[in-house]
């Protein structure tokens, strides 16, 4: 789904955003992981960011599909900006869950992308959720466009900062 409303993005700009929900079976995870590259691609990300973004997405989704509570759907909003893609990714859980942040999987996301952050939260608190307290575990994760960085003027603090700069 797209949001037509056109919410206001951090940058004062109108950020698009699209809404995907899928069952959390293997067989569904790579329509998600399409969706990352496509959206990349469209916003001229290099190449090497588009896959970044693509195996970012997939070790999100893989990671909260291992906490899903039950046979419920994964929520991933995209929300494009003019300083890049920002990615919320969600699933309903049993209370007390949290996304596990100790592992590879958790290495391997905060080297493809610029910013990832994860913990509990409640259907009131996500992008798309349905406004009550239920709980949920959500990955949130930002890739910027070249020299967009919201600290590229103090030299940069994220990641994939090329050798040469």
């Amino acid at each position: 789904m797209v949001d037509s409303r056109g919410a206001l993005a951090q940058d004062g700009r109108r950020a698009e955003r699209l809404e995907l929900r899928v069952p959390t079976t293997p067989t569904q995870l790579p329509a998600v992981r399409a969706m990352a590259g496509d959206l990349a691609m469209r916003m001229d990300y290099d190449l090497d960011a588009v896959e970044d973004l693509r195996l970012a997405v997939d070790e999100a989704c893989a990671t909260l599909s291992a906490i899903v509570s039950g046979d419920r759907r994964l929520t991933v909003v995209f929300e494009t900006t003019r300083r890049g893609l920002h990615i919320d990714a969600w699933v309903p859980t049993a209370e007390g869950t949290d996304v596990p942040r100790d592992g590879f999987g958790w290495a391997v996301l905060h080297t493809l992308v610029d910013k990832v952050e994860a913990g509990p939260a409640t259907q009131s608190t996500v992008p798309a959720g349905d406004g009550g307290a239920s709980p949920v575990a959500v990955i949130s994760m930002d890739k910027y466009l070249p020299g967009r960085h919201p600290d590229h003027r103090l030299g940069g603090t994220g990641q994939n900062v090329p050798v040469a700069q």
